[in-house]
């Protein structure tokens, strides 16, 4: 990773740890960069990540090697029902190298026959953390600006007056026991 920056969610650290633990040791071609990913990462709450890195469920244009510029979705686990090349899961070393990265870093991975490939991430283009915090802010400013829904024009009982004629009930007449 350029300078082995990487800044991940508290929720995505928790998942690449677990992803870890169930390595099948050091034969896993995941196995180096989860360690490498778990031991130079920023870990930071959803609230405070920035809009422009990478992480899971955010949709993002990279870059590997010469190849033309890819946009998918980095994805917890192989959607099954989902269109073909939508989804880039992070149990696969492209996924999982971009997962923290900011735009404009890359990393450079182990290839095959031992060619190595550089990944660059380009543009993070959706970001749900990003999403959650627009949507609440938008949601506290509607609020602010909002009216009663219920305001009182006039009220009624301040201009009453009895009618002449009117006895202390507020009835006309003396009323039925005047006979």
């Amino acid at each position: 990773m350029t300078d082995d920056i990487c800044m991940l969610t508290t929720k995505d650290f928790t998942i690449l740890e677990v992803m870890r633990e169930r390595c099948l040791g050091r034969d896993d071609p995941l196995a180096p960069l989860l360690d490498r990913k778990l031991e130079c990462a920023t870990v930071v709450f959803s609230d405070d990540i920035p809009e422009n890195v990478a992480t899971l469920n955010s949709r993002v244009t990279f870059r590997a090697g010469d190849n033309d510029p890819d946009t998918r979705i980095l994805s917890h686990d192989q959607m099954q029902h989902a269109p073909v090349g939508m989804y880039l899961p992070i149990n696969s070393l492209r996924g999982l190298a971009l997962l923290g990265l900011g735009e404009g870093q890359e990393i450079v991975l182990p290839g095959n026959h031992g060619v190595q490939e550089r990944i660059a991430l380009q543009k993070v283009r959706y970001q749900p953390e990003a999403a959650k915090r627009e949507r609440t802010s938008e949601a506290l400013a509607a609020q602010a600006f909002r009216r009663p829904k219920l305001t009182l024009v006039h009220d009624a009982t301040r201009d009453l007056k009895p009618s002449p004629g009117a006895g202390p009930d507020g009835f006309g007449g003396p009323g039925p026991t005047a006979a």
